[in-house]
């Protein structure tokens, strides 16, 4: 896995967890210690890290430049991880993704972050049809509870939808980067 690989880390930013607008996401303190599992386990295999980050308007939590922008400090990306920058839920739409991906002959991606139904599905589907193999780390993703459904039903329904067509399915204790897997 590790020589094609990169993981791709969407959206793990200071304001979806400490915000006076919303409240944390689901499972912040868990999320946060399995992307760090996963950054260990792919900086251990020498496998690229790409953080992708959301550019949010004037007053969203996400706003760019502001404290809440940043990459959350507990999973903070080095001078060799590469940095995106977006404004729509598709890591690929209008960035460089793409072509930092290419320029290193990377072909799977494993995908965790945030926002379960938004930027992660959109991703997922995204990189599965430019041709990439795609696994997404099912308990390395979280939303929000929204009137209708829980966080929980929101992450298992996605799980297991994308697992039926675009994506692998593996917890982070499953994700190998020394493997071809």
């Amino acid at each position: 896995m590790a020589n094609q690989t990169a993981l791709i880390i969407i959206d793990m930013q200071f304001g979806v967890f400490e915000s006076a607008i919303i409240p944390p996401v689901s499972g912040a303190k868990e999320l946060l210690s399995n992307i760090g599992k996963l950054i260990a386990k792919a900086r251990n295999a020498s496998v690229p890290i790409v953080f992708v980050q959301h550019n949010g308007e004037s007053g969203h939590p996400l706003e760019h430049a502001t404290a809440g922008w940043n990459i959350h400090p507990a999973i903070a990306p080095t001078d060799q991880d590469i940095l995106i920058q977006k404004s729509t839920p598709d890591s690929f739409h209008n960035t460089q993704l793409q072509e930092e991906l290419e320029s290193r002959r990377i072909r799977e991606l494993v995908i965790a972050g945030i926002q379960t139904e938004f930027c992660i599905d959109t991703t997922c589907r995204r990189a599965f049809s430019l041709g990439y193999q795609v696994t997404l780390v099912k308990d390395a993703h979280s939303t929000w509870d929204t009137e209708s459904l829980s966080a929980r039903q929101i992450i298992a329904h996605h799980n297991e939808i994308l697992e039926q067509w675009f994506a692998k399915t593996k917890e982070v204790k499953d994700i190998d980067f020394n493997s071809r897997s």
